[in-house]
């Protein structure tokens, strides 16, 4: 009699595929419902299962206006799942098991370990109690900020509604926006690109949901521990060059481009060009016309989406770390040493392989998507590789192209929002088989390269 098969295990990155993949679902049932647009009418099944998906993703492209096309059902049902989509719904998950004191396993802490990108299992379920209280501290300050601002051209009540949902979505890093309502369909920021305390805000919630919760932390005990993790310091130190590097670029190449920055004054011009240098991180929301940028400034914009934000953040992309790996190789490489160093740390050869894995697997499916979209949508290239781009890294930006795609182009891009915030390496994984030791190695081999 032949011997059965074993079942495969529910491995962690499985797992958090198939949750990602089943909360998608519930919310395109939701937003299918007719309560859940103004109107009273059912949203087109694939306009509904984009929209999830995006909020899932917390990417922000959306086919319809977030703010006349929903209902506050549907809007709420978006918030919602871009609560669960940023923070993870195993985090989630995990602060109702502890709300009602039920103990928390150890396949559950492994899951939440992979979900949050840590190296150890132990104390993860402190970090969890941290990231809820930190969470409602950051989104809940965020809100009352906005709402003040908001007060002064509308009702307290309105401001108040447009102040959480703002809050949540940004530190998010989602990108959704109800400013349809007010300013007309797609408006966006673009009316608060002169204001300084918008402005500021919205940055910091970008930035500090961009950094991740395992940086905060440390800064929050750096004033005791006088030290930061090696992680914490990559992440700040790459973070802080791309927002740099990325504010005088787009201040250089747009200063006098009459589309964008070119009718604003210098000082709003500044602030413009560090708030778009920000929000290609994973923000999703802009204060300037990303159409209307010179073709190098959209470019520029592409690499930053495709660097993305920091592990364990509400972002997406390779991630700050991975790039600062790559470059740490290259630097080794062409100094003929040996071992990748940052900060005095030898990186380990696994972490440098990965690094490459996770680029050229990103890399491909970049550029399959492109060639796809290429065939089936009608728009220029730079266009259609921008799309991807920011549906792969959840940036949430568009030059235009997410309203005019074919139903084929929803589902590509949809696809593409699902990979980028699951990861292609964590996918990979969860479909692969169990590795096993290899008994033997192959001899050494010789090819040429460059």
């Amino acid at each position: 009699m032949k011997k059965k098969e074993p079942r495969s295990k529910m491995t962690p990155p499985k797992f958090l595929a198939l949750g990602f993949a089943g909360i998608t679902l519930i919310g395109t049932i939701l937003l299918k419902l007719p309560i859940a647009t103004a109107d009273g009418s059912s949203t087109p099944l694939i306009d509904a299962l984009f929209t999830a998906v995006s909020a899932i993703s917390v990417t922000g492209l959306t086919v319809v206006d977030t703010g006349t096309h929903w209902s506050a059902f549907g809007q709420i049902v978006m918030l919602m799942l871009v609560q669960l989509g940023g923070l993870g719904f195993m985090t989630s998950a995990t602060w109702i098991a502890l709300m009602f004191n039920r103990r928390i396993s150890l396949k559950e802490r492994i899951i939440l370990q992979e979900a949050m990108g840590q190296y150890q299992i132990q104390g993860i379920v402190d970090l969890i109690r941290k990231v809820l209280v930190y969470t409602l501290v950051i989104e809940g300050t965020g809100a009352l900020l906005l709402t003040f601002r908001f007060s002064a051209i509308m009702p307290l009540s309105e401001a108040a509604y447009l102040g959480i949902f703002q809050s949540i979505s940004i530190f998010n890093n989602a990108g959704f926006d109800l400013f349809g309502r007010i300013h007309g369909p797609f408006s966006g920021f673009a009316t608060y690109v002169a204001d300084p305390f918008v402005n500021i805000v919205l940055m910091a919630l970008i930035f500090l949901g961009g950094i991740g919760f395992i940086v905060i932390f440390d800064l929050l005990e750096y004033p005791k521990s006088k030290k930061l993790s090696l992680h914490s310091k990559v992440v700040l130190t790459v973070s802080s060059l791309l927002i740099v590097i990325g504010a005088l670029m787009i201040l250089v190449l747009e200063h006098s481009n009459p589309r964008t920055l070119g009718p604003l004054s210098y000082p709003v011009k500044i602030m413009a060009s560090i708030f778009q240098s920000i929000t290609p991180r994973s923000g999703g929301v802009s204060t300037i016309n990303i159409e209307g940028l010179e073709q190098s400034s959209q470019f520029f914009m592409i690499l930053l989406m495709f660097i993305g934000a920091a592990p364990g953040s509400t972002g997406g992309g390779i991630k700050v770390t991975t790039f600062a790996v790559l470059i740490g190789a290259v630097v080794t490489m062409v100094q003929g040493k040996k071992d990748v160093v940052l900060f005095r740390n030898r990186i380990s050869q696994s972490l440098v392989y990965r690094s490459i894995t996770l680029t050229i697997l990103s890399l491909l499916l970049l550029v399959g998507a492109s060639m796809f979209l290429s065939i089936t949508e009608s728009g220029e290239f730079l266009a259609i590789l921008f799309e991807a781009v920011s549906a792969f890294g959840t940036a949430g930006l568009s030059m235009g192209l997410t309203n005019d795609l074919t139903e084929i182009g929803k589902i590509t891009i949809s696809i593409m929002m699902f990979l980028g915030r699951l990861g292609p390496l964590t996918l990979a994984y969860a479909l692969s088989r169990k590795s096993y030791k290899e008994l033997y190695r192959h001899p050494e081999g010789r090819i040429t390269i460059g």
